[in-house]
């Protein structure tokens, strides 16, 4: 992995709703066999919620040291700090391969840059879900709305086959 880039986010930190947060983890069947990715993690509150509800080990990367330090805060709090591993830098020159799991909540143009680097990267059976936005082209295999969210959101699930 390239060392942690000095440039700015390419989006800035949205938290994800508490609602979907769990959808889209129950969307992806996350469970104890897992490792979850969550690329632009922000405060951790996936991994953290994945790690305590189902034991799920977790890898979370974000550019901003700030979003690293609060993640590795609340993942100490929430008492799963050993189960979540957090890497500062460009998710776009990430390594994946080990996920079973991929969490995103980015823009599609972001979403369509790192779609050819997580077909390449993950193994058949590995599932990436995102909130809010698509792969552009690729046709996910399952969509859920959430119309009772705190705002209207959906998820969108793909399996690598």
């Amino acid at each position: 992995m390239s060392e942690p880039s000095a440039h700015r986010p390419d989006i800035a930190y949205i938290p994800t709703p508490t609602d979907a947060v769990d959808a889209m983890l129950e969307l992806a069947q996350v469970s104890a066999q897992d490792v979850l990715y969550d690329l632009g993690c922000g405060d951790g509150r996936l991994l953290i919620r994945a790690a305590t509800r189902w034991g799920t080990r977790g890898v979370g990367i974000d550019i901003d040291p700030t979003c690293i330090q609060q993640t590795r805060r609340n993942a100490q709090v929430a008492g799963v700090a050993h189960l979540i591993s957090l890497q500062q830098g460009n998710l776009y020159d990430s390594d994946v391969a080990a996920a079973t799991v991929v969490a995103l909540y980015l823009l599609p143009h972001l979403n369509a840059r790192l779609c050819p680097r997580l077909v390449q990267q993950l193994r058949p059976g590995a599932r990436i879900v995102s909130h809010q936005f698509d792969m552009g082209d690729w046709e996910p295999d399952e969509i859920l709305l959430l119309p009772t969210s705190e705002e209207e959101s959906v998820i969108y699930l793909w399996k690598i086959r």
